[in-house]
C-alpha cells in the first residue's frame, strides 16, 4: 500500500485512475484546480483513503505541503494535446515542464515518480520501422516537445518511470470527445459521416482503464523497472485512420466515411509503436478498440450535449 499524490486527478485519465488506485488498497491525495468545472471524483469522497485538495500544480508551497504526506507522485496535471498547448503556450510550459521540475526539486530521494509522457514524441516515424524506446524523438508540436524535455530531466533525476502513452480512448467521468477515437465515434453516432485527411496516417491506441492499470503495475514493480521509459499501448491497435473507421462501421451501421486526397491533417503524427518492452516486463493492455467503440456508443447516449473537449 502506497500513499500517492496524483496531480490533475480530476482529469480524463485521473478520474478513472484514482478509483482504480483506491480499489487495490492505495491511499490517494488528489490535487486538481477543476479548470473545466468538473466533479468526477465525488464518488471517491466516501473512501477513507481518499483526500482532495483544490489547487494549482504550479503552487510550490501547496505542492511542498502535499509531498510531505506521500510515498509516490503521479504528475498527471497537463494542458493535454497540441491544439490546447498552441492556444496557451505559457500555461503549457509552466504546467507540463516547470511544475514537474518543482516536484523533482522538492521531493525526497526515496519518493517515486511515475510520469505519463506521450508517444507523440516520435512525431513522424520511418516507414516500415517500429518506434521503440531507443527510437530518436522528433516531436512535431509544443506539447510533444515539452513532454520529451521533461521526460529527459525526470530520467536523469532517477527513481522515476516514464510511460510513453499511446493515444488514449474510452469513456471517463471527465469525458473528452476531442481524442481521436472518441472524436471519430462521436462523429459516427451524431453525424453519420467523416471526411478523412491523410487516411493512411497510423497511430497506436490505449484504453483509459488500461492506462490506470499500467501505472499500478509500474508502482508494484517499481524497483525492477525504474529509471526507464516504456511505450504503453495496445499492440493490436497500430492502425490507420481508415482502419479505425472500418472498425467503427462494424458497430455503427449507417456510418459513412470517405477521403479527401488533397486535404492535409494539421496533426502530422504518423508512426507504428512497439510495446514489447513493457509487455516483456509483464504488462499487456487488454481492452480492444472494438470494446472501446461499443463503450463510447453507450456513453454518447448518456451525454446530453457534447462540450467535452479540451479546446
Amino acid at each position: 500500500m502506497a500513499r500517492i499524490l496524483v496531480t490533475g486527478a480530476a482529469g480524463y485519465i485521473g478520474s478513472v485512475m484514482v478509483p482504480q488506485l483506491l480499489a487495490v488498497g492505495h491511499s490517494v491525495l488528489a490535487l486538481d484546480n477543476c479548470m473545466y468545472r468538473q466533479v468526477p471524483l465525488l464518488d471517491c469522497c466516501n473512501h477513507p483513503n481518499f483526500d482532495f485538495v483544490r489547487g494549482d500544480c504550479r503552487d510550490r508551497a501547496l505542492i511542498g505541503q502535499c509531498l510531505k504526506k506521500v510515498d509516490a507522485v503521479f504528475p498527471l496535471a497537463c494542458l493535454t494535446g497540441a491544439p490546447l498547448c498552441k492556444q496557451d503556450p505559457v500555461g503549457a510550459t509552466t504546467i507540463i515542464r516547470d511544475a514537474v521540475r518543482d516536484i523533482l526539486q522538492m521531493r525526497s530521494r526515496d519518493q517515486r515518480v511515475i510520469y505519463p509522457t506521450t508517444n507523440s514524441g516520435y512525431g513522424i516515424g520511418e516507414k516500415g520501422k517500429l518506434c521503440t524506446e531507443d527510437t530518436p524523438l522528433r516531436p512535431v508540436s509544443l506539447y510533444g516537445t515539452l513532454k520529451v524535455q521533461i521526460e529527459r530531466e525526470l530520467l536523469d533525476a532517477g527513481n522515476v518511470i516514464t510511460l510513453r502513452l499511446a493515444t488514449v480512448f474510452g469513456a471517463s467521468p471527465r469525458m473528452r470527445t476531442d481524442l481521436l477515437v472518441n472524436d471519430f465515434v462521436l462523429r459516427a453516432v451524431r453525424d453519420q459521416y467523416i471526411v478523412l485527411f491523410e487516411a493512411d496516417f497510423r497511430r497506436n491506441y490505449l484504453h483509459v482503464r488500461d492506462t490506470g492499470e499500467a501505472f499500478i503495475f509500474c508502482l508494484e514493480n517499481f524497483e525492477r523497472m525504474k529509471d526507464e521509459p516504456y511505450n504503453v499501448g495496445l499492440s493490436e491497435a497500430n492502425v490507420s485512420k481508415r482502419e479505425l473507421c472500418e472498425e467503427i462501421a462494424r458497430q455503427v451501421t449507417d456510418f459513412y466515411f470517405t477521403e479527401y486526397e488533397l486535404g492535409k491533417d494539421l496533426d502530422k503524427r504518423d508512426y507504428v509503436v512497439s510495446n514489447a518492452k513493457i509487455e516483456a516486463a509483464g504488462f499487456k493492455a487488454r481492452r480492444t478498440l472494438a470494446e472501446g467503440i461499443a463503450e463510447l456508443i453507450k456513453a454518447y447516449r448518456l451525454l446530453p450535449s457534447f462540450p467535452y473537449g479540451n479546446v
